[in-house]
């Protein structure tokens, strides 16, 4: 079981951007204002950044990892006129609640802890409109990796929720995410020296070390109708990016709004601040027309 649990959370970790201060290095024209809101009989604690213009508003969704409230990623959103609600995880910092994960020696990715993560930010996105004006643009949900299967249960669940941005999303269900994984030991030259071939064969034949109900983000991503960006990284050796981007192109045949676009050289970490490409091209997907890709189709590969 040790195995098991580590290799979750080097899979899930978050990047710098990730990382929480008291303060931004600079603050420009936003507001910050710390709040408490009720979810699944818990109390979560966070804090609103506000810009005084207003092109949308997100909700960030931790990936796994016993985190915190992501100010530094928050008030670069903010500083691009995106209103954001960053809270501690359930069981993390000032949030009540029991955290599930690998560093406590439970298994954060069965479909119950996805479930009750996925309320959380569903309770998120309220109490975020609760303390905006009514002209407040388009709310979303944007999250790193775990995310990617946490987001799309939530916006199924709260309708208000018209975009999600997804850094590092598996499109993949948990258990196949595992045997890739497991697969690739999460080593930085994996791809050097195997095929895409092996990858995908060992996904589909590898027995399953462990055995719980998988979650399937198709499931969900089938019955929403709201647009989704993803950002894949193509050397990742935590997620099989091929297979999701394959899996979205079967959505998106089927009318759904969804886009992803691929930076070749990157990892897993997509959203790290030295890497600065995937986050202004998933805030510029948020600020041209309320979310949508009209003005940048040349940038998404389709």
């Amino acid at each position: 079981m040790k195995s098991y649990l580590l290799l979750l959370l080097c899979c899930f970790s978050f990047s710098s951007f990730g990382q929480t201060v008291t303060e931004p290095a600079h603050r420009l024209d936003f507001t910050m204002d710390d709040v408490e809101f009720n979810s699944a009989g818990v109390t979560l604690a966070g804090t609103i950044f506000k810009p005084k213009h207003l092109y949308g508003a997100v909700v960030l969704v931790h990936g796994s990892g016993q985190e915190t409230r992501m100010v530094k990623i928050a008030s670069l959103l903010a500083e691009n006129g995106i209103a954001v609600l960053t809270y501690d995880k359930r069981g993390v910092g000032k949030s009540s609640g029991v955290y599930a994960g690998p560093e406590v020696g439970t298994n954060n990715i069965d479909s119950s802890n996805l479930n009750l993560l996925a309320l959380d930010a569903s309770a998120a996105s309220n109490a975020l409109l609760a303390h905006l004006p009514t002209n407040h643009g388009p709310l979303g949900l944007m999250g790193f990796s775990q995310a990617g299967w946490v987001i799309p249960l939530a916006a199924k669940e709260n309708p208000n929720v018209s975009f999600m941005v997804l850094f590092s999303g598996p499109v993949v269900t948990t258990l196949e995410q595992l045997r890739f994984q497991f697969y690739t030991e999460g080593k930085p030259g994996f791809w050097e020296t195997h095929t895409e071939a092996e990858a995908r064969e060992h996904i589909r034949s590898d027995a399953d070390r462990y055995q719980f109900a998988a979650t399937d983000p198709r499931d969900a991503l089938a019955a929403l109708s709201i647009r989704g960006l993803w950002l894949f990284g193509g050397k990742d050796v935590q997620i099989p990016v091929n297979l999701s981007i394959e899996h979205l192109n079967l959505l998106k045949a089927k009318g759904k709004r969804y886009e992803y676009h691929l930076f070749p050289e990157l990892g897993h970490n997509t959203t790290s601040s030295k890497l600065p490409d995937p986050f202004n091209t998933a805030v510029q997907w948020i600020k041209a027309s309320g979310g949508s890709t009209k003005s940048l189709d040349n940038t998404f590969r389709q």
